[in-house]
């Protein structure tokens, strides 16, 4: 049953640029659909999350954990009665935007990009969704709806200060209402986001041997979930304990922010969407005492896992990769693929040359950024030979 504050299809803002509507198809549904079978989408699977992406082939990359997104996001949303495709356009778009290597190839654009007004991936997302998608032959860009493009925007809050410059571009054509809080299906994606990467990083850090099952037994939830599993089945088998353990942990998160946000829903009584747009703090979360153990467990998992020797040392090459092969393309912006060439020719100042390049090199999946660096400046960083 569709709860009374969803966002509702048959009233969407509409599109950039008008079209008629599917037969068969909601708004929303399209928008989904649009995302997955974008370019930047695909490429996702040859992006790192945590782990370079081809340092193993059970480790999540940016697709596997979108796809995970989308799947939790899927589950609350349907339980508060949302709209599911709404829900899951957000979250299967929403790093779309990431750079190759992960936090560590942003962190190195950031830093070449702050004459030129800096690289932000949640805008870079809602730049290749408005613009970068160049396969339709009325407009750039997806042409998404209104309401999948203020998820984008907003689905971890207001935007408040400086704006992004690519999301200031879209916000000119579009006014996504930047000052308020994003609609419950957008918030969802954004806690679903959380949900995904606390369990699949602590699963991800275990393969890696970054760390045991005895200290993840120790940590807050998880040790009632590791006793859950030992009562439940003595003896059990070393990687089923774990993966047991891990589900219930899932489990856990997911069930506290459905309960928080019946609770939060019932306090509030919205009436519409926008009630829950101008409500002035995000419905969708965490408990505070979940809330708490999670911080908790994502200072074990920095310390252990993002700040791990091998992990530290990895990001310092992959670095290197971003640090040089920006001031090359700068420098010799003839080198960039044909289809770059007239954006390039149109480019009447560093700052727009800049941004092109960016938007060249933080499309990159991992194994292209390594191969161009390759062939462009020398052996990548740490490589054989």
């Amino acid at each position: 049953m569709t709860a009374q504050y969803a966002s509702d299809p048959a009233l969407a803002r509409g599109r950039r640029v008008r079209e008629e509507e599917s037969t068969f198809r909601s708004c929303f549904q399209r928008d989904r659909d649009r995302i997955i079978h974008a370019s930047a989408f695909r490429r996702l699977k040859h992006k790192t999350q945590v782990f370079i992406e081809h340092e193993g082939d059970y480790y999540r990359t940016r697709l596997t954990h979108s796809i995970e997104v989308a799947q939790v996001a899927r589950t609350i949303s349907g339980a508060l009665g949302l709209n599911a495709e709404l829900t899951e356009a957000v979250a299967l778009a929403h790093d779309l935007g990431h750079t190759p290597f992960g936090h560590t190839g942003e962190d190195a654009l950031c830093d070449l990009m702050a004459p030129f007004g800096g690289f932000d991936h949640n805008a870079q997302a809602i730049r290749i969704v408005t613009q970068l998608e160049r396969h339709y032959a009325d407009f750039d860009g997806l042409n998404l709806t209104w309401e999948t493009l203020e998820g984008l925007a907003k689905h971890n809050g207001p935007v408040t200060g400086d704006i992004p410059w690519a999301l200031a571009a879209c916000n000119l054509e579009m006014d996504l209402e930047l000052h308020t809080h994003a609609s419950a299906e957008a918030q969802v994606a954004a806690i679903a986001d959380d949900v995904a990467y606390n369990h699949h990083d602590l699963h991800d850090g275990l393969r890696a041997e970054l760390f045991s099952t005895d200290e993840l037994a120790e940590l807050p939830i998880l040790k009632d979930c590791f006793a859950a599993v030992d009562k439940r089945y003595p003896g059990l088998n070393y990687y089923r304990r774990r993966h047991e353990a891990l589900r219930r942990f899932f489990g856990v998160l997911v069930e506290d922010v459905i309960g928080y946000a019946q609770q939060h829903l019932s306090d509030l009584q919205p009436a519409s969407v926008q009630d829950i747009r101008a409500a002035g703090f995000p419905i969708i979360r965490f408990s505070q005492g979940v809330f708490e153990d999670l911080k908790i467990i994502r200072a074990f998992l920095f310390e252990r896992m993002y700040r791990a020797p091998s992990v530290v040392e990895m990001r310092a090459r992959v670095t290197k990769v971003v640090e040089e092969l920006f001031p090359w393309f700068m420098e010799n912006p003839d080198q960039l693929p044909k289809q770059w060439r007239k954006d390039v020719e149109q480019a009447e100042t560093e700052t727009a040359l800049a941004r092109i390049v960016s938007d060249y090199i933080s499309g990159m999946t991992d194994r292209f950024a390594l191969q161009e660096y390759d062939r462009l400046i020398g052996a990548a960083p740490g490589s054989a030979g």
